[in-house]
C-alpha cells in the first residue's frame, strides 16, 4: 500500500511517524479481572452505528480446537519453506525450555519498524465489557483513508461475527491474532497484571493457534501478527509464535492506555508519534476517549506529513 491520502477536503498529507513513551500498565484495563486500571464500563455501541451482527459465533467458527483450527490453516501462509509443525511438535521441540525474559520488551518482539511511516494498530479484547465496538473511531479512520491492524481475540470475534467480517473485508484494515483467551503468553504460567499466562507450551500453542484459523476463514488468508493479552510474552513463547509463522508485536507508542486515557491524553499521545513508530489503542471501548483523541491527533498530524500504514506494509516476516 502507498502512502495514505486524506480526501480532498484534507489537501495534500505526506507523512513522518512517531514515537513516544509507554504506559504499559494501563494495558491490563482491556483483560479480564485483577486489573490495576480503571476500565471504561459501557458497552454501549453509539447510535445510528452499524449493526455488529447476532452475538454468537457461527458454529463451525466456535467448535473448532486450536488443533482443528492449526489443521484448517493453508500450507502456503506458513512463515518458511517448511510444513508448519502440529502441536505434538511444538511440545516436543520446546520441552525442558526455561523463559529468561518476560515483558513487553523480549528479544524477538518487535516494537518498532524500520519504515518512514507510522503504524496505529488497535486491539479488540473480548470478554466481558470488551465485546463492544468503537465505530466513531472506525468512521475517523475511514474518513481520513487511514490505514490500521486491528488485532481481534477470538471472543471479540464470536461476539461481533458479521461486524468481523466486514472488517475483514475493507482493504483500509488488516486483521491480526489478539489470541484465543486474551492471556499473557507464557510456557510456565507467569503473570502480568495478575492475570495468568498461559502455563505450558501446550497451552501458549492453543493460545495462539486457537484463534488464527478463525480469522483466516473471516478474513480469507492466515494472519501474519500476534499480540497476546495484556502484550506481555516470555522469550520461548516468542520463538513459539514465530515457528508457528506468526511475527510477534508490541508498540513503542500506547495511545490510550488500555482504553483509560481522556480524549485528551490520547490526542497528545498518538500526536506525538515519529517514524517507525507502532501505536496500540483499542477499539472496543466506545466509551473510552480513544475516538475523540484520534478525531484531533490525525488531521493535525496529516497536515504535518506523516503517513500511515498497516503492519503488512512495513513489517516482514
Amino acid at each position: 500500500m502507498g502512502d495514505s491520502k486524506r480526501r480532498p477536503l484534507a489537501g495534500r498529507r505526506s507523512v513522518l511517524l512517531g514515537m513516544a513513551g509507554l504506559a504499559s500498565a494501563a494495558l491490563a484495563a482491556c483483560a479480564d479481572g485483577g486489573s490495576a486500571i480503571p476500565r471504561a464500563a459501557s458497552n454501549a455501541t453509539p447510535s445510528g452505528a452499524p449493526r455488529t451482527g447476532p452475538a454468537i459465533a457461527p458454529p463451525s467458527i466456535a467448535a473448532r480446537s486450536s488443533e482443528q483450527a492449526a489443521a484448517a490453516l493453508a500450507p502456503a501462509a506458513t512463515a518458511t519453506p517448511k510444513a508448519r509443525p502440529d502441536k505434538q511438535q511444538i511440545v516436543a521441540e520446546f520441552a525442558g525450555r526455561h523463559p529468561k525474559e518476560w515483558g513487553l520488551h523480549v528479544t524477538g518482539v518487535v516494537n518498532k519498524s524500520q519504515s518512514h511511516k507510522v503504524a496505529l494498530t488497535f486491539d479488540a479484547c473480548g470478554g466481558p465489557g470488551g465485546t463492544a465496538c468503537d465505530h466513531k473511531l472506525l468512521q475517523t479512520l475511514r474518513k481520513l483513508s487511514v490505514p490500521a491492524t486491528l488485532f481481534i481475540n477470538s471472543r471479540w470475534i464470536h461476539a461481533n461475527p458479521s461486524l468481523s467480517a466486514e472488517l475483514a473485508a475493507d482493504p483500509l484494515f488488516e486483521l491480526a491474532n489478539h489470541g484465543t483467551a486474551h492471556l499473557p503468553l507464557s510456557v510456565n504460567g507467569k503473570s502480568a497484571y495478575g492475570i495468568h499466562g498461559t502455563a505450558s507450551v501446550a497451552a501458549a500453542y492453543d493460545e495462539l493457534m486457537g484463534n488464527q484459523a478463525i480469522l483466516q476463514e473471516i478474513g480469507g488468508k492466515v494472519p501474519q501478527f500476534f499480540r497476546p493479552g495484556t502484550a506481555f510474552y516470555d522469550d520461548v513463547a516468542v520463538e513459539v509464535t514465530r515457528r508457528l509463522g506468526m511475527m510477534p508485536v508490541n508498540f513503542t507508542v500506547n495511545g490510550d492506555g488500555g482504553a483509560t486515557y481522556s480524549a485528551a491524553t490520547v490526542a497528545a499521545e498518538v500526536g506525538r508519534v515519529v517514524p517507525g513508530d507502532i501505536v496500540i489503542s483499542h477499539f472496543n471501548r466506545p466509551a473510552a476517549g480513544t475516538a475523540d483523541g484520534y478525531a484531533r491527533a490525525l488531521p493535525r498530524l496529516l497536515d504535518h506529513g506523516v503517513s500511515f500504514a498497516r503492519l503488512g506494509d512495513v513489517l516482514t516476516l
